[in-house]
């Protein structure tokens, strides 16, 4: 059973920052195939898009929209992702959400920003006022 904590959502000020964290459990993130791991969000009313997202050997892809500004990080041993968000504005609020795919498929479709998670954490709300 895989499962995805998010945490460190909360209310801010433009121009503020958080840092999220997802915690995962139950994934073979030690599995010759690899990993996509992954931060996104959904605002009321939009689809879901996907922020930062690192492979099993590493690489990073931020979302056009958010670099410069958000940046991502994992741990190996702890098996965590964290999605640091600096100068936040009122059109970042939205649920955040984690989320991970196991196996060479979401290895090769990681870096497209479209792959297809089959696991999804909870989420955690980020809300910013102007």
């Amino acid at each position: 059973q895989v499962q995805l904590v998010e945490s460190g959502g909360g209310a801010v000020q433009s121009g503020g920052s958080l840092r999220l964290s997802c915690a995962a459990s139950g994934g073979v993130f030690g599995g010759a195939s690899g990993y996509c791991m992954g931060g996104l969000r959904q605002a009321p009313g939009k689809d879901r898009e996907q922020l930062a997202v690192v492979d099993a050997l590493g690489t990073t892809t931020v979302a056009d929209s958010v670099k410069g500004r958000f940046t991502s990080s994992r741990d190996n041993a702890r098996n965590t992702l964290d999605l640091q968000m600096n100068n936040l504005q009122p059109e970042d609020t939205a649920m955040y959400y984690c989320a991970v795919g196991f196996g060479l498929q979401f290895m090769r479709s990681c870096a497209t920003l479209t792959t297809r998670f089959p696991y999804l954490g909870q989420g955690t709300q980020v809300t910013v006022s102007s």
